[in-house]
């Protein structure tokens, strides 16, 4: 077979959602992967992850068959199995938790591992059409996504492509040059085009930060506070725009006397940042129009994370950034797709009375947490998908306990045999993006795109939609969407959604759905009923726990605070070469990182007694690891960062960095807070 270049779609947790070229060398196998150079936004270019993925998907480790447990929960005894034993088996034991404790008893759990529309959400379909427990998805941008629409309305900011436009840029909470590469380079274009200015914020020297012009390195946490203290400034030195913030916004006044104690003073003593830098950032953002605030997902990972994040986004509101090409604020355009995706997820057998289980919280339903549980019945048979949680969950210690429940039955489907699928009953290959078929919307970008397999699937690995399909049919599960294939489903949801039909968008490489100037800027009004962006957002309406958050902007101190015992803040930020816990598998990302390491600022190393590559040990209440010591500078005392997601067999006592992260919900809506953490650092 003559090696050709076909069309894909990376199907990754980014935001970047890059359009792909993908060598195919012959019918299973792949050569190179290059981001597509005619493609607006991915302008050819992709992480150095995805450009090696031959190694992950020819991976001698990749599973090719189903196996069942033939030893006791995480020995690690498999033997292989037929596709219907396995299917069979998985089925039997779903049929006698519904029968022992009804429906709900069977939870089906997935995320990010592919953000494909049909592979990801098809579990859904077989959730609804049998009444099994719902799931809420908080673990990744749940509280920020909430924050964001409170101020703006809507979920859609303007086209990333506009940094060609910008000459300001700030990436906030957002390490864009490991997580979505192609907005760093359209960044750094501007930059080489026009002398934009990048400046980073975030509590530690990311790789973003490395490569902007300025850094500002506040405490975690406090993002409301600086936001708070810049827009003091913009009020009184007269950078707000008074005209725009009468037409577009709801209680500017109000606003502004809120500010008026707010003083850069005021939030240097909580951010750690001196009141010059806070004074010449807020001068610096207020003197550019045409500003773009790239907000990123770091935002959702704190316990004040909402608040933070709205109080970022009231800047440009302020300052009538808006109004200007280049200018305002993206955190996600997942908001511009309006796909109807009733048919992929069977949104038609919906029961909203059945409860739906915070998927943050894990652990705590695995253990018989009343609360966690709703007060309904324990969990005891699992599917998962598209995710791994004894590795990526909080509260890992309670997380283990509960995988090692004798009466839970879980069944992986899962392209590696990986920490949760060794402590599965049930463990079945499943296709990498390259072996089927999907649908897929850019938060990072303006692009719907959909993508054919490229190669046959490796051994006998079946997608999660053949999977979804063949158990529905095993347990009298009714729904149009099993009896289509996944690229009939993609054809009819599209239809349903007024778009192209899934070959004219094949062909096209992909469907624009970028909005006209006026209506991406919030020109036509905002997306609140009253078309004001919302200084005052009603928190209680998205939650209970909404009734105690701030009325205006503010610093929220709803943080894990350092005290006494736990004199350090802990950011289990991502490591550049990993995405979740996806590529801990490949050779080169492996080797490029090296092992888990505790980064920490040189003057507390020296405090400790700590030097390069001694070891420590940190803890809190909820457990304690030992790390390898890297010191360095670029961020403040008494923050600590470890670089994940690795392995739980990567760290010395067999359990992840995740054992310290609590999973106690974000006000008002939640989440887990994983960059939200106070701990001890001790010589080990």
């Amino acid at each position: 077979m003559t090696p050709t270049t076909v069309p894909s779609v990376c199907p990754h947790d980014c935001p970047s959602t890059c359009a792909l070229d993908v060598e195919r060398l012959d019918a299973r196998t792949i050569g190179r992967v290059r981001g597509r150079a005619g493609h607006p936004y991915t302008d050819g270019v992709v992480c150095a992850k995805v450009g090696r993925y031959a190694e992950r998907v020819h991976h001698p480790d990749r599973l090719t068959q189903p196996l069942v447990r033939t030893g006791a929960k995480g020995e690690g005894r498999f033997e292989p199995v037929s596709w219907d034993e396995a299917l069979d088996r998985v089925a039997d034991a779903f049929k006698r938790a519904a029968e022992r404790h009804g429906p709900q008893a069977v939870w089906p759990y997935y995320y990010a591992g592919t953000m494909g529309l049909v592979q990801r959400d098809g579990i859904n379909r077989l959730r609804h059409a049998l009444g099994y427990s719902r799931m809420k998805p908080t673990i990744c941008v749940y509280a920020a996504k909430h924050a964001y629409v409170a101020g703006t309305g809507a979920y859609r900011g303007i086209d990333p492509r506009e940094m060609a436009e910008s000459d300001l840029i700030v990436f906030w909470g957002c390490n864009a040059a490991s997580t979505q590469v192609q907005a760093m380079t359209h960044a750094v274009k501007a930059r080489k085009a026009r002398g934009a200015r990048i400046i980073a914020i975030d509590p530690y020297r990311t790789a973003t930060a490395g490569t902007a012009d300025e850094h500002l390195a506040l405490r975690p946490g406090t993002d409301g506070a600086l936001a708070c203290a810049v827009m003091h400034v913009l009020f009184a030195e007269g950078f707000a725009d008074r005209d725009y913030l009468a037409k577009y916004t709801d209680v500017p006044e109000a606003l502004e006397a809120h500010l008026a104690t707010r003083t850069p003073a005021w939030a240097a003593a909580i951010t750690g940042l001196s009141e010059d830098q806070i004074t010449a950032f807020a001068r610096a953002y207020g003197a550019t129009k045409n500003a773009f605030l790239r907000l990123g997902y770091g935002f959702s990972r704190s316990r004040n994370g909402a608040v933070n994040m709205h109080a970022a986004a009231c800047l440009p509101a302020v300052t009538g950034a808006w109004q200007h090409k280049g200018g305002g604020a993206l955190f996600s355009n997942s908001g511009l797709y309006g796909l109807d995706t009733t048919l992929i997820e069977g949104l038609d057998r919906l029961d909203p009375a059945v409860r739906e289980l915070d998927m943050s919280q894990i652990g705590r339903v695995l253990t018989g947490d009343a609360a966690a549980l709703c007060g309904g019945p324990p969990v005891t048979a699992m599917l998962i998908q598209n995710t791994n949680p004894r590795v990526v969950a909080p509260e890992l210690g309670l997380v283990h306990r509960g995988f090692a429940r004798d009466d839970l039955f879980v069944c992986v489907h899962e392209q590696f045999m990986t920490d949760t699928a060794q402590w599965a009953d049930v463990v079945l290959p499943a296709t990498t993006f390259l072996e089927h078929d999907d649908i897929y919307q850019a938060g990072g970008h303006t692009f719907l795109q959909v993508a054919r397999a490229v190669i046959e699937p490796l051994g006998e690995a079946r997608s999660n939609h053949a999977v979804i399909r063949d158990l529905a049919a095993r347990l009298g599960a009714e729904h149009p969407g099993f009896g289509l294939s996944a690229w009939e489903i993609i054809d009819r949801t599209l239809a349903a959604s007024g778009r192209p039909g899934a070959d004219a968008v094949l062909a096209a490489g992909g469907l624009d759905c970028a909005p006209p100037f006026e209506d991406a800027h919030y020109l036509n009004g905002f997306a609140h009923p009253d078309g004001r962006f919302h200084f005052a957002p009603d928190w209680a309406a998205l939650g209970a726990a909404g009734d105690a958050m701030p009325a205006l902007p503010d610093h929220y101190a709803a943080i894990e605070s350092a005290d006494a015992d736990h004199p350090f803040r802990l950011i289990a930020a991502p490591a550049h070469q990993f995405l979740n816990s996806s590529f801990t598998e490949t050779p080169t990302s492996v080797a490029k990182e090296g092992k888990p390491k505790l980064l920490l600022n040189q003057q507390d190393g020296a405090a400790l007694g700590l030097r390069d590559g001694d070891r420590a040990r940190i803890g809190n209440g909820r457990g304690s690891l030992v790390l390898d010591v890297m010191l360095r500078g670029g961020q403040q005392q008494g923050v600590v960062v470890v670089e994940s997601i690795w392995p739980n067999d990567a760290f010395a006592e067999g359990v992840g960095i995740n054992l310290l992260i609590g999973a106690d919900p974000i006000p008002p809506t939640a989440g887990a807070a994983f960059h939200d953490t106070a701990v001890w650092v001790r010589a080990a």
